[in-house]
C-alpha cells in the first residue's frame, strides 16, 4: 500500500496542503453540481414558468445557460483580482457563500425572469470560486505532483455532475416543481465554510508576495521607492495586459479556454436533452433518459479530469491538451452525427464526458504556472472567466440552431467545431511548465 502511495504522490505532502485541496474539491464539487443541475432541471422548469411558449423552450433554456455564463464571467474577473489582494482563503469561503445563497433562491422563482435573475446571480459566485480555489492548491502543491493534485481538484466538478445526475433520477419523478427541489439543494455549500474557515491557511507565496506588495506601496507614499515598487504596486490587470509578454499570452491562453467553453457549453451540455430527443424519434421501447446519459457523462468527466493530471505530469501539459481537444473533436461529431443505437449512444456520452469535460483540468493546472504570484488569480480567472462573457452566446446561437433545424445532433456538432481553434492554438501558448516551479 506504502509503495502504491509513493508512485501516486512522488513526495511527500504536508496536511495544509491536502486540507486547501479538500475545501476547494468540495466547493468544485457544489459547482459541478449547481451547474449540471440547471441543465438537468431547466426544461420542466421553462415548462412551468412559461407554459405558453411550448414551441420555444429551447430558446429559453438557452437564455438561462447564456445568463449563467455571464455572471461567471463577471464573479470569476472580479474575484481573481480580489484573490490576488485579499487573498486566496478569504475570496474561496466568500464564493461559496454567495452562490449557496442564490442557488437556494432559484428554487422560490415565480416566474422566467426571477428564474433568469437567480442563475444570474448564482454565475457570479460559480464564477468567483475557481480563481481562488484552483491558485491555492497549485501554490500548496509541489511541481512534481501539481497537475496530479490539479486533477484531481478538477474532477470534483465531474462529482458534482454525476451527484446532479443520480439525485435527478429521483426528484424527476416527483411531480412538475421537482426542479424546484434541485436548486434548494444547492444551499448545502454553505457547510463547507465552516471547514475552510478552521483548515485552510493562506499560502506562503501569497504572503510574501502580498508583503512585499505593501513594502512597496509604503516606499512609494514615503518618496523612497525604485523602479520595482512601481511595478509591484501596479493593479494587477493593467500589469497584465501592459506587458506584451504577458498580453500576448493572455491572448492565446484565452483563444484556447474559449474553444473548450464554447464546446462543452454549446455541445455537451445539450448530451441529456439529445438523449431524450434521439428515445423520442426512433421509438424504442426502452428508455434512454436524461438522466442516465448524464450520469455516464459524469463518469468519464471524472476520469477525464483525474487522466489529464497525472499524464500531464508524466508526458507534459501541451501534448496532452493538445490530445484532449482532438479527442473531443471526434467523440462529439460521433455522438451527434453517427450513434444510432442505444447502446452507442450511451458510450459516446461516457467518452465525450471523458475528453469535452475532463479537457478543462488544463487550466486547472497550466494556468496557475504561467504566471507569476502578484497577478496569477487575476490573469488566471481573466482567462477562464472571459472565455465565459464571449461564449455566454454560444449556447443562444445553438439553441437557435436547434429550433430552426428541427434537431439538437447537427445544431451540437457544428458547434463542436470549435475545438479545432483550441488544436491549432496549443503549441504556441506558452512553454512546458512539467516539472517547474511555479513563477514567485
Amino acid at each position: 500500500m506504502a509503495t502504491a502511495v509513493r508512485e501516486i504522490w512522488p513526495v511527500s505532502i504536508d496536511s495544509s496542503a491536502w486540507k486547501a485541496l479538500t475545501a476547494s474539491g468540495l466547493g468544485w464539487m457544489f459547482d459541478g453540481y449547481e451547474n449540471y443541475a440547471l441543465i438537468l432541471a431547466m426544461a420542466p422548469a421553462v415548462r412551468q414558468l412559461l407554459p405558453r411558449e411550448a414551441a420555444n423552450v429551447t430558446f429559453y433554456m438557452g437564455g438561462l445557460l447564456t445568463a449563467t455564463l455571464l455572471g461567471w464571467a463577471v464573479g470569476g474577473i472580479v474575484a481573481g483580482v480580489l484573490t490576488d489582494y485579499v487573498g486566496r482563503r478569504r475570496m474561496l469561503m466568500l464564493s461559496i457563500c454567495w452562490y449557496a445563497i442564490f442557488a437556494g433562491l432559484t428554487a422560490l422563482s415565480w416566474d422566467y425572469w426571477s428564474f433568469f435573475a437567480c442563475r444570474l446571480l448564482t454565475g457570479l459566485g460559480l464564477g468567483a470560486e475557481w480563481g481562488p480555489g484552483a491558485a491555492i492548491v497549485a501554490e500548496f502543491w509541489p511541481p512534481s505532483s501539481r497537475g496530479r493534485a490539479a486533477g484531481v481538484l478538477h474532477s470534483s466538478f465531474g462529482i458534482g455532475i454525476f451527484l446532479a445526475s443520480g439525485i435527478w433520477e429521483l426528484l424527476s419523478a416527483q411531480g412538475p416543481s421537482s426542479w424546484r427541489y434541485m436548486f434548494a439543494i444547492g444551499v448545502l455549500p454553505a457547510f463547507v465554510l465552516l471547514y475552510a474557515r478552521r483548515g485552510v491557511q493562506e499560502p506562503a507565496l501569497w504572503l510574501t508576495s502580498n508583503r512585499n506588495r505593501r513594502q512597496a506601496r509604503h516606499r512609494l507614499e514615503i518618496g523612497n521607492s525604485s523602479e520595482l515598487d512601481e511595478e509591484l504596486n501596479q493593479f494587477t490587470m493593467t500589469r497584465i495586459l501592459s506587458d506584451p509578454g504577458l498580453r500576448r499570452r493572455v491572448g492565446l491562453l484565452l483563444l484556447m479556454s474559449i474553444s473548450s467553453v464554447v464546446g462543452w457549453w454549446s455541445g455537451s451540455t445539450w448530451i441529456p436533452q439529445y438523449a431524450a430527443e434521439w428515445t423520442a424519434k426512433t421509438g424504442q421501447a426502452v428508455l434512454l433518459s436524461p438522466s442516465l446519459t448524464a450520469s455516464l457523462f459524469g463518469v468519464g468527466a471524472i476520469a477525464g479530469y483525474i487522466a489529464l493530471g497525472f499524464l500531464a505530469d508524466m508526458v507534459g501539459r501541451k501534448p496532452v491538451i493538445w490530445l484532449y481537444y482532438l479527442g473531443a473533436l471526434i467523440l462529439s461529431l460521433s455522438l451527434f452525427l453517427l450513434a444510432n443505437t442505444r447502446s452507442a449512444l450511451l458510450i459516446l456520452a461516457a467518452a465525450n464526458g471523458f475528453f469535452a469535460s475532463g479537457q478543462f483540468s488544463w487550466m486547472t493546472i497550466y494556468l496557475p504556472e504561467l504566471f507569476p504570484t502578484r497577478v496569477r488569480g487575476s490573469a488566471m480567472s481573466l482567462v477562464f472567466d472571459t472565455s465565459r462573457g464571449i461564449a455566454a452566446l454560444g449556447p443562444l446561437a445553438a439553441g437557435w440552431l436547434i429550433s430552426s433545424s428541427g434537431g439538437i445532433g447537427r445544431a451540437a456538432a457544428i458547434m463542436s467545431l470549435v475545438y479545432l481553434i483550441g488544436m491549432a492554438v496549443t503549441p504556441f501558448a506558452g512553454p512546458e511548465t512539467k516539472g517547474e516551479p511555479l513563477p514567485s
